[in-house]
């Protein structure tokens, strides 16, 4: 995967790429990255890629020219047909099913706004997908860039060290995950729950997937209404209701 990121404050991401799994995973060749400052394709003398809006209005609005030849720029001579992802507190609420979808594509560009917002043109011809990472509004599209880069790169193959642990994510099968412990079995007073440390495989999976179903019905009962249940979690699912009537 390429990942490129149209942005006029590059210093504000490249911290993300230079440490931890990010880091690591470029280094191996899972993905490589660019930053584009698109200021730099624009044809106004002065660099300026804002105006103030037609019907007046408070802010300044981005220019459809430098973005539109930014992004012609870095999908010239590009097989693959990139995805172009604005970042927009209008755009769809992003969650763990868009970013597996992302992370099968082999190239994405992300633009990030500044200022009141951007031109309709660069929406409306340019963008294939627009994405909000929540309901309230950043000073820029950079922080909600990063958000979602981290969450599609270590979806790509060997990015992670254990393969299984994003296939164990909250969310990635629909619901919350269940609690974790380590060593030691008792701290504080506070005890690891004796079934994880029975080794009996068959109990734990039980357990975890009932916590699981547990976390996810008190804290986020919205997603049960759309994960298809095995009849077994179907009645775990009644016991947990049962329990907390």
């Amino acid at each position: 995967m390429h990942i490129d990121m149209l942005t006029l404050f590059p210093e504000m991401m490249e911290g993300m790429f230079k440490s931890s799994i990010l880091q690591k995973a470029n280094e191996r060749g899972s993905y490589t990255y660019r930053f584009v400052n698109f200021r730099d394709y624009s044809t106004n003398k002065h660099g300026k890629v804002d105006d103030y809006p037609y019907g007046g209005g408070a802010g300044m609005v981005l220019t459809p020219q430098p973005i539109f030849d930014a992004v012609e720029s870095v999908s010239k001579n590009i097989e693959s047909k990139p995805r172009i992802i604005l970042m927009s507190p209008q755009g769809e609420v992003y969650n763990q099913t868009k970013a597996a979808e992302l992370a099968r594509e082999e190239h994405l560009i992300f633009i990030c706004g500044h200022y009141e917002g951007y031109d309709e043109r660069i929406r409306k011809a340019l963008a294939t997908d627009e994405i909000s990472i929540g309901d309230y509004v950043l000073t820029g599209g950079e922080l909600g860039a990063m958000v979602v880069i981290d969450s599609v790169v270590r979806l790509l193959p060997d990015v992670l060290g254990n393969n299984q642990s994003a296939q164990k994510d909250s969310f990635s099968a629909g619901l919350l995950e269940h609690p974790h412990y380590t060593r030691p079995a008792t701290f504080r007073g506070l005890n690891v729950p004796n079934v994880l440390l029975s080794g009996n495989h068959g109990h734990i999976d039980r357990w975890r997937k009932k916590e699981s179903l547990k976390r996810t019905y008190l804290r986020r009962k919205d997603l049960l209404l759309d994960v298809d249940l095995s009849k077994e979690e179907q009645e775990m699912l009644k016991e947990i209701q049962d329990e907390h009537e």
